[in-house]
């Protein structure tokens, strides 16, 4: 399959992407939460549950898996993967290395992964891997930070991984995330987000990178979560994201699925279906959330396989609600 129709299919209408790839530290925490230990096989067992949830090929396109993840069986000894492919779903393979301060620039950080990042590639297809992600942390502090010189690092690396995605036949989706810590309004996160966009868009043409061949992973447009004017609506969430993405972002990009960044799980679709509502759109909007698609399943199932079934009912919700939120058919009702 070329990558376009990878990349199509990912945003496939009612469908969008589970973001199952957190790093060991990530989904330590999460565990802690709920009282479980985070263990190999612990994890394993997490994530089968999630991968074996009837129907949810319905709403769930594709999943992004973790290193560890793309390895490893199920309690039967089939493929993670494979569960994944039976059931029409796209596997996915997160390869950024993680952040590290950026030199020169104090406060700020680049993303780590491109040395020897063509050779995991090409294991990652062999293992099934038929799209990839690489995430970008942009923080805002204010007035100086982020400075042009740290977005324009980041998209360099962003694009620079674009292109040995594209090159081993895997979709890339990049991701430039502008971070909802801190105190900002939704005009200095417009402002900084649509910076972001444009260095990115701008170095992703200079890489050569098909862009009907690869998918955009942004925050949406929203005030930092110590704002001291609280929480925006979804109205003016959606008004100012689609704004800026209208303004910057080519079309010929197939479709943006966005980061929940914190949000809970009902401000993310709530969120996500007021985008939608003011369509059509030039790009189809969609999800690749984590913990917004996670949450309730990780309540639900807390650590005990006699608690699957409540945990796959949970997970099932979350992706049926999300999934209503691409064409703006969710409620609040439908909690």
């Amino acid at each position: 399959m070329r990558i376009q129709d990878v990349a199509r299919a990912l945003v496939a209408p009612g469908k969008g992407i589970l973001a199952a790839d957190e790093s060991g530290g990530t989904i330590k925490k999460r565990f802690d939460g709920i009282g479980t230990e985070s263990t190999e096989d612990r994890r394993r067992a997490y994530r089968e549950m999630l991968f074996r949830t009837k129907g949810a090929a319905e709403n769930i396109s594709g999943v992004i898996l973790f290193d560890e993840t793309i390895r490893q069986n199920a309690a039967d000894g089939t493929p993670l993967v494979k569960l994944l492919q039976d059931e029409g779903i796209i596997p996915g393979i997160k390869v950024d290395k993680g952040i590290v301060g950026l030199h020169g620039a104090a406060g700020e950080s680049v993303t780590e992964g491109l040395d020897g990042l063509g050779a995991r590639l090409a294991e990652y297809r062999e293992l099934g891997a038929q799209f990839a992600k690489w995430r970008a942390v942009i923080d805002i502090a204010g007035d100086d930070i982020p400075s042009d010189y740290c977005l324009d690092a980041n998209s360099a690396a962003l694009a620079r991984y674009a292109a040995l995605c594209q090159q081993e036949g895997i979709v890339p989706i990049v991701e430039p995330e502008v971070l909802m810590d801190g105190s900002h309004s939704i005009e200095r996160c417009f402002e900084v987000t649509h910076r972001a966009l444009r260095s990115l868009f701008s170095a992703l043409l200079d890489q050569r990178v098909a862009l009907d061949g690869c998918l955009l992973k942004p925050n949406m447009v929203i005030p930092g979560k110590l704002h001291a004017g609280g929480r925006a609506t979804p109205d003016a969430i959606a008004e100012a994201t689609i704004r800026c993405f209208r303004d910057v972002v080519p079309a010929a990009v197939p479709g943006i699925v966005f980061l929940s960044g914190g949000q809970s799980d009902e401000e993310a679709t709530a969120n996500l279906d007021a985008i939608n509502k003011r369509g059509p759109h030039p790009w189809a909007f969609s999800f690749s959330y984590g913990r917004a698609l996670q949450a309730p399943a990780l309540k639900a199932w807390l650590g005990s396989d006699d608690n699957i079934e409540a945990g796959q009912a949970a997970f099932a919700k979350r992706a049926k609600l999300n999934g209503l939120a691409t064409s703006g058919a969710y409620s609040a009702s439908m909690e």
